[in-house]
């Protein structure tokens, strides 16, 4: 089954949240940004790409046949997704195991595991 693990960043440090990640020491970046290679690298992953800020987003609603936009996400900021990737595995727990490795998971954010439905 393949899942979708969209990493929901919140208040985790990363270079997107430049006050969260000056506080930590080159080592620290360093050991967030190996993290993030180790995950990629496992078997059965699909990697995603970093998504632009939330400020960058548009919104699209479709309301009485006219097109709505509006600039910024539809979630609040801390809640905006903030990248993503797809994971090939036996089961849920597989996919768990994966996302608690992800720092965001871990430092301040949340990754949430969807599977997808395969036509």
């Amino acid at each position: 089954m393949k899942y979708m693990l969209l990493i929901h960043p919140g208040d985790s440090p990363s270079p997107r949240n430049p006050e969260v990640w000056e506080r930590l020491s080159d080592e620290e970046k360093k050991a967030v940004f190996d993290a993030y290679q180790e995950v990629s690298r496992t078997a059965g992953v699909t990697a995603g790409s970093q998504l632009q800020p939330p400020e960058m987003a548009t919104t699209v609603r479709v309301e009485n046949g006219t097109t709505l936009t509006t600039d910024g996400p539809f979630a609040a900021i801390k809640e905006a997704l903030g990248g993503y990737l797809v994971f090939e595995a036996d089961d849920i727990d597989a996919a768990i195991e994966l996302a608690s490795r992800i720092p965001a998971a871990r430092m301040g954010g949340a990754v949430e595991v969807r599977p997808l439905v395969e036509m």
